[in-house]
């Protein structure tokens, strides 16, 4: 049977107001289908996306609203609360499960619906949903959640204990471009937040109740000061709308899609709901990782970052998600029963030159699979030798180490990876009378470039300090552990560990990791290309708890492990891998002040001395998931 055809006109419903438990009402502006006219009257299944980026925002082309109401769907499109022009008072990702759940059933109540309810929304759209999946509302009938959180304590808001900075960044500039009535009330409160260059803030951490100008914003200051202090993993953790985690059991039992990519910021908690829901439910359960960054733009082109994958990896949004709905909403035989439980882009063994947009040709193909992790994956060490190798035996020395000077006041620079939404605002061009038809990318300027890039500093990554072309691994708080150059093809498919045996002489401190594609020398690259694939870090209070942090004590040797983002990438003959082990990667994550005190209040940094224990009772390694 042939998927739905684009055969109707589209009306557009503005700003129906949706009531919510409490009374507040959503701005929902609802796409209907049409002939000759007149409003199709027979009740229709509906697709629904809640954002905070403004639903009226100008979309170049079809937008995905047209799309779906052309091919006879009823598409409701709404403003988070807060937001543009819903009502209430933002609270961040906290509110969203009720104000879900409530949208949900009643849409299924109108006369024009058919009571199917299809959800779908990148980032924090697709936050929206998973939060109204676990108040399992009964009228969900199908989701599509791309790029979204699972727990938002342990890789999406925080991380291995520090905090991801670009939620930080997030609420100044969301404040800055929501044009809520109720938020901007006073026009000077507008121009206040507009004025916020989150590049400053960023040099000047932590920041403090009343002395930014988010101040003028209480409930988004709220939330940038519990981002920022509430470190422990506490009740506020524990959310229906910010812990997905601790109710997979309550989730529906509907057929999903997660989709995610491999220099996504959520690509650990895609895989961690995907994994879950698929031991818990029927479904069916779907995964599909691209190589892609954040953000449903990047699907649609063949590069992430630095690097080129190829025209294979570009991959069509609207027509993957029109054989979704069209099976589940309105049961179109679409060919997606027959789809493999996951698909995955394994990156590498491109041909490594410089393509014409300057990219570095790092190749790739898309691969079915019916289970993840794989389970032919075998579990390879890769021990941390004195000498800076990386090797399959364990180190046999009876002592052996190596020591680095960290000082948070010179944090190593991120140089891409699995990031988003660290930004600032642009001013709205002054031709424009209204401000709520720009796109977010016309006011956002990211400030930190995601996905694969040469890990060396440039005039354009934040942090970095001339002399520019300076390799991030010439640093003394860089320690760098690699193999020799790979005699085969090695791939590197699932989830990776680093397990590290340290001690410092600070009460507290951070260790992070990063796993590198090393390219050999050539006439493009004649230093070669060091290519990042997966980073993370660990907060070393949490070594034993997240709900009761401890001080080290000066001179202990600790074990830890630190979970990198899952990666499929092949690490082609002659190239070699890489473990780069620091303390700081930043403005990806906050910096630790070593001094033990509780953390988003600190006033003064020291600088610690921190150890790699690397010998045959301190066996530091990197465990890769390798695929023969």
């Amino acid at each position: 049977m042939p998927l739905s055809r684009p055969e109707y006109e589209v009306f557009v419903m503005e700003d129906v107001l949706i009531p919510m438990r409490d009374g507040v009402r959503m701005a929902t502006d609802v796409y209907r289908p049409a002939q000759n006219g007149r409003l199709l009257e027979e009740p229709l299944p509906i697709v629904l996306v809640r954002t905070p980026y403004n639903k009226r925002a100008f979309v170049p082309g079809e937008s995905i609203a047209q799309y779906m109401a052309r091919r006879g769907y009823i598409f409701a499109f709404q403003d988070c609360r807060g937001c543009f022009s819903s009502e209430g008072e933002m609270d961040f990702l906290w509110q969203e499960g009720p104000d879900g759940y409530d949208t949900v059933e009643w849409l299924a109540r109108q006369s024009w619906s058919n009571g199917k309810i299809g959800t779908m929304g990148t980032s924090y759209a697709a936050w929206t949903q998973n939060a109204l999946a676990v108040l399992n509302p009964p009228h969900l009938t199908c989701m599509w959640v791309n790029e979204g959180a699972s727990n938002g304590y342990t890789s999406a808001l925080r991380h291995g204990g520090a905090l991801e900075l670009r939620f930080l960044t997030w609420l100044y500039w969301h404040a800055a471009i929501n044009t809520n009535a109720g938020l901007k009330r006073d026009p000077a409160v507008d121009r206040a937040l507009n004025s916020v260059d989150t590049r400053d803030l960023l040099n000047n951490l932590p920041i403090r109740p009343g002395q930014t100008a988010l101040a003028l914003a209480p409930s988004y200051e709220r939330r940038a000061i519990d981002l920022q202090t509430e470190g422990d993993y506490s009740e506020l953790w524990m959310d229906p709308s910010i812990n997905f985690q601790l109710y997979w059991d309550t989730w529906p039992d509907v057929p999903i899609v997660f989709s995610s990519a491999w220099y996504d910021s959520y690509t650990r908690a895609n895989l961690a709901n995907y994994v879950a829901l698929s031991q818990r439910k029927k479904g069916p359960i779907r995964l599909i990782m691209g190589p892609w960054t954040h953000g449903t733009p990047s699907m649609g082109v063949s590069f992430s970052g630095g690097i080129d994958m190829g025209q294979q990896a570009v991959f069509s949004y609207n027509e993957e998600h029109l054989r979704w709905f069209d099976r589940w909403l309105k049961g179109v035989d679409s060919g997606v029963d027959g789809d493999p439980p996951v698909r995955i882009f394994v990156m590498g063994k491109g041909d490594g030159r410089r393509n014409l947009e300057g990219r570095l040709n790092h190749g790739g193909h898309w691969r079915t699979e019916k289970e993840w992790p794989l389970s032919r994956a075998a579990a390879t060490s890769y021990y941390l030798h004195g000498n800076g190798s990386l090797q399959n035996h364990p180190p046999r020395e009876r002592d052996s180490s190596t020591t680095y000077r960290f000082d948070p006041k010179d944090p190593a620079p991120t140089i891409g990876g699995n990031v988003s939404s660290l930004a600032t605002v642009r001013p709205a061009p002054p031709y424009i009378a209204d401000p709520r038809v720009l796109p977010q990318a016309a006011r956002v300027e990211q400030i930190v470039a995601a996905g694969g890039w040469d890990q060396r500093e440039r005039p354009d990554v934040f942090g970095a300090k001339p002399p520019y072309n300076i390799l991030l691994s010439a640093r003394q708080d860089v320690l760098v552990f690699q193999t020799a150059a790979l005699s085969k093809d090695t791939e590197v498919t699932g989830p990776i560990e680093v397990k590290l045996w340290v001690s410092s002489d600070a009460p507290d401190t951070d260790f992070t990791a990063k796993l590198i594609d090393v390219y050999p020398s050539s006439m493009d690259y004649p230093q070669g290309y060091a290519l990042n694939i997966s980073d993370s870090i660990y907060r070393m209070r949490y070594r034993d708890s997240w709900e009761k942090p401890e001080m080290m004590k000066p001179g202990e040797t600790y074990a830890v492990t630190i979970t990198l983002y899952p990666t499929s990438n092949v690490f082609a003959r002659g190239h070699r891998i890489r473990l780069d082990i620091s303390s700081s990667n930043f403005p990806r994550f906050d910096v630790n002040p070593n001094t033990g005190e509780p953390l988003g209040k600190h006033r003064s940094t020291r600088v610690a001395m921190n150890t790699v224990h690397h010998d045959g009772q301190h066996p530091s390694q990197v465990a890769l998931p390798v695929v023969e």
